[in-house]
């Protein structure tokens, strides 16, 4: 029979980010990116998975039921002073779980190695804000350290909407009200948490993920009517970000939403993280500090992705920072290796990489 407890202290002993409990096969930690094998699991079997889906699910019918609907169920979990949160789906009708591991103490701000301009853009009275990356790239722990740091040094109310809460703050200098959304949860969706937002008076809104036009609409009329709007994307880059938020539109509606886009938007953070030669994962920010020139590129009839990453590239002065600087920094600093950086570009980049490491390394001699 799994024991469950015996594999969560052994994941929370190797500080490890992810459970997988799978059939047929051992249960896999994920430390520093890497899967690793459980040294306290045996190979699971079908009967073991169900006994799992029955270790979360604990008798709830209606999450029962819910996953029987859906073929899928998100769920948060506690144990001990670790949240957890969850994913049940099938494989072969056989459930398959994942557990993410939320730390009870959220890192520090500085510590995380996100730009401190993207901190001082939460002092905008109003505007749109988005934190961006692929899954796993630590963009809810960035948005969370955000929102701890606003509740430290700023007197503002915060709404968030998160699906599910991972972290939870409690009120400092500012006013925290969080919102878990899905069914049977405080708000039934984003977008109607979003509108509902507007008769909250609250002055930062969090979005925990705008994945719809309908979360979009609503986090610009919010923005529009004076309040700053704080979400996540699920994008690679922050010119991307540009292109996915205007594709969430039909063509008779871009060349309108791109004006709205180039006025309300305030700052873009791609990040991405690789592993350190300590074997720590480290930070690869990418920021874009929308400025009149970058403005002007969303407001083109034709967007071009190029465009705006040249834009971003002379605008370091007002706090742009380009993935190749971020790279470069990154390895002048040995932090990461050359092959790490060369791996996160395009191939015809790798000179512009090459010059930029060149023109630190002269730099820092001087």
């Amino acid at each position: 029979m799994i024991q469950i407890e015996k594999i969560l202290d052994e994941a929370i002993e190797k500080d490890a980010s992810d459970v997988h409990l799978i059939s047929g096969i051992k249960p896999m930690l994920r430390v520093a990116r890497a899967l690793i094998e459980s040294e306290v699991g045996e190979v699971i079997k079908n009967e073991d998975m169900l006994d799992v889906y029955d270790y979360f699910i604990r008798g709830n019918i209606e999450k029962d039921n819910l996953f029987k609907k859906q073929r899928r169920l998100d769920f948060s979990y506690v144990y001990g002073d670790i949240r957890l949160r969850g994913n049940i789906s099938l494989s072969n009708d056989i459930p398959v779980v994942t557990l993410r591991l939320i730390k009870p103490e959220l890192p520090k701000f500085e510590d995380l190695g996100v730009p401190d301009i993207v901190r001082r853009m939460t002092f905008q009275p109003q505007g749109l804000m988005l934190v961006t990356g692929k899954t796993n790239s630590g963009k809810t722990t960035t948005l969370n350290a955000l929102i701890n740091e606003i509740n430290e040094s700023q007197n503002r109310k915060i709404l968030t909407l998160e699906n599910p809460i991972e972290y939870t703050h409690k009120s400092k200098k500012s006013v925290i009200v969080q919102k878990e959304v899905g069914l049977s949860k405080d708000v039934l969706t984003f977008s109607d948490g979003v509108k509902n937002s507007l008769r909250e008076d609250c002055d930062i809104l969090i979005i925990g993920e705008i994945r719809d036009r309908e979360t979009m609409d609503a986090a610009i009329e919010m923005a529009e009517s004076g309040h700053l709007v704080i979400g996540t994307l699920h994008t690679k880059s922050c010119a991307e970000t540009i292109d996915r938020m205007i594709n969430f539109y039909d063509i008779s509606d871009q060349g309108s939403v791109k004006y709205l886009i180039a006025s309300l938007l305030k700052l873009v953070i791609s990040q991405r993280l690789l592993t350190n030669p300590e074997n720590k994962l480290i930070m690869v920010p990418e920021v874009m500090v929308v400025d009149n020139v970058i403005a002007g590129c969303i407001r083109k009839e034709k967007l071009s992705v190029s465009e705006i990453e040249d834009s971003m590239q002379s605008s370091i002065e007002k706090g742009s920072i380009s993935l190749i600087n971020s790279l470069a920094n990154l390895f002048v600093e040995n932090k990461i290796s050359l092959e790490q950086a060369k791996a996160q570009i395009e191939e015809k980049n790798i000179d512009v990489l090459n010059r930029t490491i060149m023109q630190l390394k002269i730099r820092k001699a001087n």
